[in-house]
């Protein structure tokens, strides 16, 4: 199928004829037989070149899990103080296709919105988010890794063309969807190191553009969540959506849809490089905030999402040898 072709309406109803048995009707009891999948969660990493040296020992870890069909990352793949150039993310990009499954990315606030900083190269940031979507994006609606696998893209929306980089995709009849929410108060932050200085209009216009169709993004995997009667929704983003101008409006459109959804909702985020579970998340009973671990290439979180299981969603931490 090909999602990139599809008019904006047709989306949601796009990803209900997709499912097997996907409708309510056909499945009112939303935890009605299939397998659990299990996925490799990471972030923030590598975040340096001593872990850019140690992350192939990761995926070789992930790797030989058989349990893990598909890795997740959650944003920033380097540090924000090292070089957002072009030979940096050719060689990540090459790094992240070692993975045998799927690869799917998130993008992080280091790898366009910071690269304003002297250190980072004084780049542009939307010059740099231009080049993130054409080394870590380059065909919307598939992914990068060792199985290339078709995803929904928002780019099949005409409204939100850019926005490649949120996909959403369903196993096991639960909806995952990645939205582009990143640190630095979500590009709020002055582009202070520009040379020539910040350029709060073009800043602001890529804020507000991108959090609109955030917004767009996250009503419409509630939507397909609710029409195909799914057991569980996983919503990944960078950086917590804190109740600050930069997140507000996303944190508050987050808590409304899950709690009208009312089942196992997980919300998963990096960006602060700690491991932290927190329920009931922006006082949502189904609500449920995973940080994964970050600025390590030593720890990952291996993942089930069940839909048999009541809280749906399950996870251990892993380390790898050495």
């Amino acid at each position: 199928m090909r999602w990139t072709r599809l008019p904006a309406l047709a989306l949601v109803s796009t990803i209900v004829a997709a499912l097997p048995a996907a409708s309510a009707t056909a499945a009112p009891d939303h935890r009605a037989a299939a397998n659990p999948v299990t996925f490799a969660l990471l972030g923030d990493t590598p975040y340096s070149d001593a872990q850019r040296a140690q992350f192939p020992a990761l995926v070789d870890d992930v790797n030989a899990d058989p349990r893990v069909s598909f890795v997740l990352h959650a944003g920033d793949v380097k540090s924000g103080s090292s070089t957002c150039d072009d030979a940096r993310f050719a060689d990540l990009r090459r790094l992240y296709d070692t993975f045998a499954d799927p690869f799917v990315l998130t993008p992080g606030d280091n790898e366009w919105t910071d690269c304003h900083r002297t250190a980072a190269g004084g780049y542009l940031p939307t010059e740099r988010l231009d080049a993130v979507r054409r080394v870590f994006y380059p065909q919307a609606g598939s992914t990068i890794g060792g199985r290339p696998t078709p995803v929904l893209s928002q780019a099949a929306d005409p409204r939100h063309r850019d926005y490649r980089e949120n996909v959403l995709f369903v196993r096991s009849r639960i909806v995952f969807a990645t939205v582009h929410v990143v640190g630095s108060e979500n590009d709020l932050a002055p582009w202070s190191q520009l040379p020539g200085g910040d350029r709060p209009d073009l800043r602001l216009a890529e804020f507000e553009a991108r959090t609109a169709a955030a917004l767009d993004w996250i009503d419409a995997t509630f939507a397909a969540a609710r029409l195909t009667a799914a057991p569980g929704v996983l919503l990944m983003m960078q950086a917590e959506p804190l109740a600050t101008p930069g997140y507000a409006d996303i944190r508050a459109r987050i808590a409304e849809r899950a709690a009208a959804y009312g089942r196992p909702v997980l919300l998963v985020h990096g960006d602060e490089h700690v491991y932290e579970v927190e329920p009931t998340y922006a006082g949502v009973a189904n609500l449920t905030r995973l940080e994964t671990y970050g600025d390590t290439a030593s720890n990952w979180l291996r993942v089930t999402a069940d839909p048999r299981a009541a809280a749906v969603f399950s996870w251990q931490s892993e380390t790898v040898a050495g």
